[in-house]
């Protein structure tokens, strides 16, 4: 150990009696619990918000598609081939084709407007999550020819509509006949209601069987398109752009896309409010990280003798500047040690203190009668503490610089003056 080293540490863990130094560290003390909580918070609110972004995507996910290739006018002719041609790719494990369609339902007076989607019930569970998240009800109850319908949990609460009950369905292709043109409408019986989470879906989506949406909308053999799910849902948009080089051989009125591109707002305002959480709070890491500064500068003062002595002894500017530096980073690890382990301690546990906070505190953080998710996620990714924990040590490095500076020009003759 290096003579540096050693009085580094020794100034770190000395405890006198003398007042000046029992303020100097209690300052020492603030400035790692400082740092310990600023590294904690980090930790634990991003952690949070990958769990919600996480949350979000698997529900979003559920009810959307990784990817999907649909008919530039809205139509796709020979869909089975497509679907065969899709799935000989290695990343794709699932393909089901969808119609969709707008349409109006109406029910003992009450009318909304929702998007109507046409599948085949044992295809589309390979795509998507519906039959976990049937609240009445099952897929396999969409049997072409019968006219079933599963209703968004929101849509069904809007029609008050139950299991068993008929709702008329207008669509807007209409008949023409010699007086006008007429809306089609039919009448479809609810065999099921779902909810997924998500309030665009639950209160503005209604499943019917793929057959059944033919006749509706007239499109006899055609399908809008065919739904894929990939094994890695990140790879999303290469999977497309290989998939859309081979278009040409399906038709050349197709075209793909990805959940990247199709919910690309959202997503990217959830992400851009991640990273400004990340500044806000980095910005409470960096306070802390400062408050160094004032306790080393308060030591400097304090130890003028001492480093006139070292410098007569013939220690270097640079030994005295080394000294100051090992001091003010043996802080700065203790808070980042202490701030990183309880900040991913917490993280983890999230589930657990969350519900225990609520129930001493006497109410619920997320109210279920509020918000769909109703309990706080969590999502501890070692990338993030790996970037926290480098620079807020950086930020601890820095601030240690200029307190080192000052005791490296401290003149000997000067602070022995008066010793």
């Amino acid at each position: 150990m290096s003579f540096e080293t050693f009085i580094g540490l020794r100034y770190t863990t000395a405890r006198k009696s003398g007042g000046g130094n029992r303020f100097i560290s209690f300052i020492s003390l603030i400035s790692t619990l400082g740092l310990a909580l600023g590294v904690a918070a980090l930790i634990v609110v991003l952690s949070v918000m990958n769990g919600f972004q996480k949350e979000l995507r698997t529900r979003i996910l559920g009810v959307a598609s990784h990817a999907q290739i649909s008919g530039i006018h809205g139509e796709m002719d020979n869909w089975p081939a497509a679907v065969a041609a899709v799935t000989r790719h290695p990343r794709v494990i699932a393909a089901a084709p969808y119609i969709q369609g707008q349409s109006m339902l109406s029910f003992d007076g009450q009318v909304r407007g929702a998007l109507i989607r046409g599948i085949l019930p044992a295809e589309e569970e390979g795509v998507a999550d519906f039959a976990r998240h049937m609240k009445v009800g099952a897929m396999e109850r969409l049997v072409p020819g019968e006219f079933g319908i599963i209703l968004g949990a929101e849509l069904a609460h809007a029609l008050r509509v139950f299991e068993g009950e008929k709702v008329a369905l207008i669509a807007p292709q209409g008949m023409v006949t010699p007086a006008a043109i007429l809306p089609r409408m039919k009448q479809f019986t609810v065999v099921g209601i779902f909810e997924v989470g998500m309030f665009e879906y639950d209160s503005g989506l209604a499943l019917i069987h793929l057959g059944d949406a033919q006749k509706l909308y007239q499109m006899d053999d055609r399908v809008t398109g065919v739904r894929l799910k990939l094994d890695d849902l990140f790879m999303a948009p290469r999977v497309v752009r290989e998939l859309a080089a081979n278009l040409s051989e399906m038709g050349t009125d197709l075209r793909a896309t990805d959940w990247t591109r199709t919910h690309a707002n959202f997503f990217r305002a959830v992400q851009i409010e991640k990273n400004m959480m990340f500044l806000i709070l980095l910005l409470i890491v960096a306070v802390a990280a400062f408050n160094i500064v004032s306790t080393l500068v308060m030591t400097v003062t304090d130890k003028r003798a001492d480093i006139a002595i070292l410098r007569t002894l013939g220690a270097s500017p640079g030994s005295i500047m080394r000294i100051f530096i090992i001091q003010g980073t043996l802080i700065g690890v203790i808070g980042l040690a202490f701030g990183i382990g309880g900040g991913v301690a917490l993280a983890l546990n999230v589930d657990v203190v969350v519900p225990a906070l609520e129930r001493v505190l006497g109410f619920q953080f997320l109210a279920k009668d509020v918000y769909y998710i109703s309990d706080l996620p969590s999502d501890l990714r070692w990338t993030d503490v790996w970037t926290i924990g480098s620079v807020s040590f950086v930020l601890t490095l820095l601030a240690t610089l200029y307190p080192s500076w000052r005791a490296a020009r401290v003149n000997p003759a000067e602070a022995l003056r008066y010793e």
